[in-house]
């Protein structure tokens, strides 16, 4: 049999087995799709372009039209994040003909007005953030390097208004905005953790904060740390157990140093506490604590400089 004849004849109940099997499973994929993740990453952007005006464009803007600049970027946003929600609600939404429920869209729009009435307060706790990386970074010259040049302040801002739809229960979006900055910044920050006033993130590549993570306020981490789980407790089909706690409380006035992994959700790093590089931590320690690995001794071999007849 050829190509064409096989198509011809094979492919409409291989088709039909395929859309089968994403309708069990997979439903919101197709509902989402490449088209939706371009609006949700549209809807962050314009979102970002208003607490920050003119840090995301192109070409600058003149001081006058920064108010219509911002209110035009979060009228872009409004419209699309609400019709992204109703989205993602309708499928998880239990009313016998949820496509023509109006409540998702009822709630879609509450959430939306939630979040925009929100954002004067979440640009105030980002101000915070590069105050702490302008204050814990002795090479940074001034807070527009911070905002412009700095991955963390890409991550920690994504991640504050990706917290806030998790925090209202939106399913999906919020990480996929995480996720998002996690592919451009090398920070992943899980959208349930719970990050505190002043954070600040140096360097950045390789840092993971997952879901129920809870960190203080002035807290600062290094590239490579680790903030995990120990292990997944299993029901009684062998599957992860999901909703309990899992990720260690980093307390007020923590350090964190490079590659550090602390993990499990009984663990507590006590305020004003220093953890060294490297260290690797399943337990709490007290307030004041300092946490480091023993010194290696470094075998060094001192070579012979070589004659002229050598």
């Amino acid at each position: 049999m050829m190509l064409n004849e096989w198509i011809n004849k094979n492919i409409p109940d291989l088709s039909s087995r395929i859309e089968e099997i994403n309708n069990q499973d997979f439903l919101l994929t197709q509902t989402i799709g490449i088209a939706g993740l371009e609006s949700v990453y549209r809807v962050l952007e314009n979102l970002k372009a208003s607490l920050f005006p003119g840090v995301f464009e192109k070409y600058p803007i003149e001081e006058e039209r920064i108010n219509i600049f911002i209110g035009n970027k979060l009228r872009e946003a409004a419209t699309d994040l609400a019709f992204l929600i109703e989205k993602v609600l309708k499928y998880t939404c239990e009313h016998e003909h949820k496509n023509s429920c109006t409540q998702c869209k009822q709630k879609a729009e509450e959430i939306t007005i939630d979040l925009l009435k929100n954002l004067p307060k979440i640009r105030e706790i980002l101000s915070t953030d590069i105050i702490a990386a302008y204050n814990g970074d002795p090479a940074a010259k001034s807070f527009e390097e911070i905002i412009l040049s700095y991955p963390s302040i890409k991550a920690i801002s994504t991640y504050r208004i990706a917290h806030f739809l998790y925090k209202k229960k939106v399913p999906l979006i919020p990480r996929i905005m995480t996720e998002f900055a996690h592919q451009e910044t090398g920070i992943d920050i899980h959208p349930g953790a719970e990050i505190g006033e002043y954070f600040f993130i140096d360097h950045g590549t390789g840092v993971v904060i997952g879901e129920t993570c809870v960190i203080g306020k002035n807290v600062k981490i290094y590239q490579g740390v680790t903030l995990g789980a120990k292990s997944f407790p299993l029901d009684e089909n062998g599957n992860p157990i999901k909703g309990i706690k899992r990720h260690p409380n980093i307390e007020d006035n923590v350090i964190i140093y490079s590659g550090a992994t602390i993990l499990g959700g009984d663990t507590t790093i006590g305020h004003d506490s220093i953890i060294g590089g490297n260290v690797w931590l399943t337990h709490s320690v007290p307030p004041y604590s300092r946490v480091y690995n023993a010194q290696p001794e470094p075998i060094i071999k001192v070579g012979k400089k070589p004659t002229s007849d050598e």
